[in-house]
């Protein structure tokens, strides 16, 4: 295991936060997002649209 404290260390951790938060974040929020609306699209097929 490397020392954090090394510059290569910081370099890595530095590229694993970039990694993180660049493609990371977005893509799960995308994911998430699109899950939902895939569950009521589906759940609204079966059960109808919301009456009101």
């Amino acid at each position: 295991m490397t020392d954090p404290t090394t510059d290569s260390g910081r370099k890595e951790e530095l590229r694993s936060f970039l990694f993180l938060t660049v493609v990371m974040v977005p893509v799960l929020s995308v994911m998430i997002v699109g899950g939902y609306g895939f569950a009521v699209w589906m759940f609204q097929l079966v059960a109808g649209p919301p009456a009101g």
